[in-house]
């Protein structure tokens, strides 16, 4: 197998992911003990829990609190308060957190149930996929494109009937795009009408969203977004031949990458043309260019919001560091063989470069976007030549939010309520407040100290059933490239 199609991809397109997380700064905690046997990976099915003496980031970008419990009762949160005025029920479950902090189940935007495996192939992972998402934290993810549409369906359908684990799914669209994409699997528009088409097939067939793609026409994008909003249903995009203004202006509800593909800043830009020189122009752009204002003014203005995959673009970024052992082992030995290969490769490309003065750019204008009423939501997008895997990537996520700036409690918020609240599910999900559904994950240590503690990821709740992640993990090594 060789990773040469997937890098080609890569490159032309912008369609990256390396989950490149760093080894934990101390050893791994013991897992807490599970209260009682159940099924494979369940550590906790009890009705009523209660977690003393956590620390708790509740998601909603407050500062961690102290010595708190959260009870859980029949899946969801019954209370969360001071550990000295929450009282704990009799016959509760509990689990002493003193050590740990608790973190809202992250809401993940720019995900996939596919991962490169060569020549340009992307192949369904239908085994290890969902219940790795869940390994890293992961609640509920949107799809952002999909590769076997029918598969997302069906899978968003099993995880939601109990009869697989992993998180709750919002499924995307497969790419609608414009000619010149080398991937077979890809939809290429022959214009407006054909967009329109495409758009109500998907929604007759159950799709909650939409995804854009790079070499796609301005007509025919436009059309897209009309429909889709008749279909009550949003469009997000990556994009190049169309500028971000440009689709901020016809009415397009998100833009993936934060402003890693903006073409607005090419000086020679053609209208519906993908020009080359994106990275380059952007990462000559000074980081306090008043054109970067304007745009950001201009997409907090029409209510864009933004994805933020900061782990695709390091991948792309000479002298950054390699994919952790640990998520390594998880791949294929041949697809291992390709990240590594393709990893290599990235160092003495000429854009490798221009993507390392890139990125801390990248990070300081998703901060001012943020700062300027924007709403930011994070993802990770396991594609490229491999590198992004799930339950490690969207550690990383946060990981490299906190190296741009952020507090740890922002890029939470980032990676958990403002993607429900964009899904409309907030209500529900996205953060640790009582009434809503019991989605918490548990980090031995203290991230807001030093952000790598999130590696150590014991147990992750999913509606109050408790996950053991190194059983997942045990489970899942050398599967993903393969199923």
């Amino acid at each position: 197998m060789k990773w040469k199609g997937s890098i080609a991809l890569l490159m032309s397109c912008g369609l990256s992911a390396l989950a490149i997380a760093h080894e934990p700064a101390a050893p791994a905690a013991t897992p807490v003990p599970a209260a009682k046997a159940g099924p494979p990976f369940v550590a906790y099915d009890q009705s009523l829990l209660a977690f003393t003496h956590a620390d708790v980031i509740d998601g909603t970008g407050a500062p961690i609190r102290r010595d708190q419990t959260l009870l859980i009762e029949d899946g969801k949160i019954r209370a969360l308060g001071a550990s000295a005025k929450v009282a704990v029920p009799k016959g509760a479950t509990v689990i002493d957190a003193k050590g740990k902090t608790l973190l809202p189940g992250l809401v993940m935007m720019h995900e996939h149930m596919f991962y490169p495996t060569g020549q340009g192939n992307y192949s369904e992972m239908v085994h290890s996929f969902p219940s790795l998402y869940l390994a890293g934290g992961v609640t509920t993810l949107r799809t952002a494109a999909a590769m076997q549409p029918y598969a997302d369906l069906n899978m968003r359908k099993k995880i939601a009937d109990g009869a697989i684990i992993g998180p709750d799914m919002e499924v995307t669209s497969p790419l609608l795009n414009g000619p010149g994409l080398p991937v077979l699997a890809v939809k290429v528009l022959d214009g407006a009408d054909d967009a329109e088409r495409a758009v109500n097939y998907w929604a007759d067939e159950g799709v909650d969203s939409y995804k854009a793609y790079m070499q796609i026409r301005r007509d025919e994008l436009q059309r897209m977004i009309e429909v889709a909003h008749r279909r009550s249903r949003k469009v997000t995009a990556h994009l190049c031949s169309v500028t971000f203004a440009e689709a901020s202006a016809m009415g397009i509800d998100n833009l993936e990458h934060g402003f890693s593909f903006a073409s607005d800043f090419v000086a020679d830009k053609q209208p519906d043309v993908c020009p080359a020189s994106i990275t380059r122009s952007l990462a000559d752009l000074d980081v306090d260019a008043p054109q970067m204002q304007r745009l950001i003014e201009l997409l907090v203005e029409r209510k864009v919001a933004l994805t933020s995959t900061l782990p695709v673009i390091e991948t792309l970024a000479a002298q950054r560091p390699k994919v952790s052992e640990a998520a390594l082992s998880l791949l294929l030995p041949e697809v291992r063989e390709q990240y590594e290969a393709g990893w290599t490769a990235m160092q003495s490309k000429p854009g490798g470069q221009d993507w390392a003065r890139l990125l801390p750019k990248l990070g300081q204008w998703e901060r001012r976007f943020v700062a300027a009423g924007g709403l930011l939501m994070a993802g990770t997008d396991p594609t490229g030549y491999g590198g992004v895997i799930p339950g490690y990537a969207s550690k990383r996520q946060l990981e490299l939010m906190v190296e741009a700036g952020f507090t740890f409690e922002q890029a939470v918020r980032v990676a958990s309520l403002n993607g429900a609240r964009y899904l409309g599910r907030d209500k529900s999900v996205g953060s640790l407040e009582a009434g809503k559904r019991a989605d918490v994950v548990v980090i031995d240590g203290d991230p807001t100290r030093d952000a790598r503690a999130i590696e150590r990821m014991p147990l992750v709740f999913k509606a109050g059933k408790g996950y053991r992640t190194e059983a997942i993990f045990e489970a899942m090594k050398g599967k993903v490239g393969l199923h």
